[in-house]
């Protein structure tokens, strides 16, 4: 059987399917990931076949509407889901044509698309194949949906629908405990399954997977934006006062980033880290808010501290922060450095066994959820159905 899997947005988006994908094909059948640009690369570093449908990037899609016009990001956060639903709708309804001639040649018995690849259920209803939907993380993006739909009318349209498709299998990936800290999700709960790690890899080396003896390790990964990547003095004080509660800190960051810093920074390991390796051997995770980095985490039943970056970052970061099992901080502004509260949280955090109490419940939560090969056996039924 043929399974067709699309991915959109960030790279984010490969790794979270990728264990589905790969569970697919050791079971003997034929996979494609299908995605936007730069994203075929990254399922090819990975080794998944890939073919790229949209030759720009999601943030191409966030910018512009589909007259060519302007677009801002809505501080609200309820239209702020609003805006990146018809962001993603803008991508999908651009790649449908090359799903359909993808289609014509290699013919899926299955099309599954993450949390908002709406091309996945607008293809597989042009096809009557069923259409599979797996969560890329906790987030509930249903508040997208409606964006997503508004915008994609004629493509809907021309389906002769009125709505977007309804998946014949929703995959949800939150531990239980943990959704009650959550808004409601119209599709929570139909399939569990666990959530397995994923990033690009390179050669590892010892340090990453070795915990410091005697020490606590603090891992940083705060995206580009965060003030603390935008000066060295903030990102040297960062370190500076967790070195002195006895902690090695970690921060995994661009390549750019290490460049900037490097010289500034050279008793501390900068650049690239494989995040599914060095997690494990870390007392706490200092991030952003991104999903598939919560998610590391909590797989890991690792501590997080977050510093939101963006309203919908603010999601993760409340529910971990309501559960016990990390803080969260203000979404931070274009001009506020958030220095003294992430060093603040960081102690109180390493200060207190509690936060890993609870961050270990989830970790032994997801680690109980059904595999992805399991799962697989699922959505092979739907193909034979």
């Amino acid at each position: 059987m043929k399974f067709l899997f699309i991915a959109g947005g960030s790279s984010a988006t490969v790794f979270t399917i990728s264990p589905l994908v790969t569970a697919l094909r050791n079971s003997g059948h034929e996979v494609l990931v299908a995605a936007n640009e730069p994203l075929p690369d990254v399922a090819a570093g990975i080794g998944l076949p890939s073919v790229s449908i949209v030759p720009q990037p999601v943030f191409h899609f966030m910018r512009f509407d589909r007259s060519g016009r302007p677009t801002e990001p809505p501080r609200d956060a309820r239209e702020n889901m609003l805006h990146t639903g018809r962001a993603f709708g803008r991508m999908a309804a651009a790649g449908l044509d090359a799903l359909r001639d993808i289609a014509r040649d290699w013919r899926p018995d299955v099309v599954v698309g993450g949390s908002m690849t709406y091309a996945a259920g607008l293809l597989a209803a042009h096809l009557g194949v069923p259409y599979v939907r797996q969560a890329w993380d906790v987030v509930p993006t249903d508040g997208a949906d409606p964006g997503a739909e508004e915008e994609l009318r004629p493509e809907l349209a021309e389906l002769g629908l009125t709505g977007l498709p309804v998946p014949a299998l929703a995959i949800d990936v939150c531990p239980p405990s943990l959704r009650p800290c959550l808004p409601a999700s119209a599709t929570a709960g139909e399939q569990l399954m666990r959530w397995v790690p994923g990033n690009g890899q390179r050669r590892v080396e010892r340090w990453m997977f070795t915990r410091p003896a005697g020490r606590r390790r603090v891992v940083i990964t705060t995206g580009t934006r965060a003030l603390a990547f935008q000066s060295a003095n903030a990102l040297r004080s960062l370190v500076d006062q967790l070195a002195r509660t006895g902690a090695e800190v970690l921060i995994a960051a661009p390549e750019q980033v290490s460049e900037k810093f490097g010289d500034e920074l050279e008793d501390v390991h900068i650049g690239w880290l494989p995040l599914d390796v060095v997690v494990p051997t870390c007392d706490l995770l200092v991030h952003h808010g991104g999903g598939v980095t919560a998610m590391t985490a909590m797989n890991a039943g690792v501590p997080q501290l977050i510093a939101p970056e963006a309203s919908y970052m603010e999601i993760v970061a409340r529910a971990l922060s309501d559960f016990g099992s990390g803080i969260a901080l203000p979404t931070q502004a274009a001009d506020q450095d958030q220095t003294e509260a992430i060093i603040s949280g960081c102690q109180e955090i390493l200060s207190d066994n509690r936060y890993a109490r609870r961050a270990r419940i989830l970790s032994e939560e997801m680690a109980a959820l059904p595999t992805p090969a399991e799962v697989a056996h699922t959505v092979e039924k739907l193909a034979t159905a």
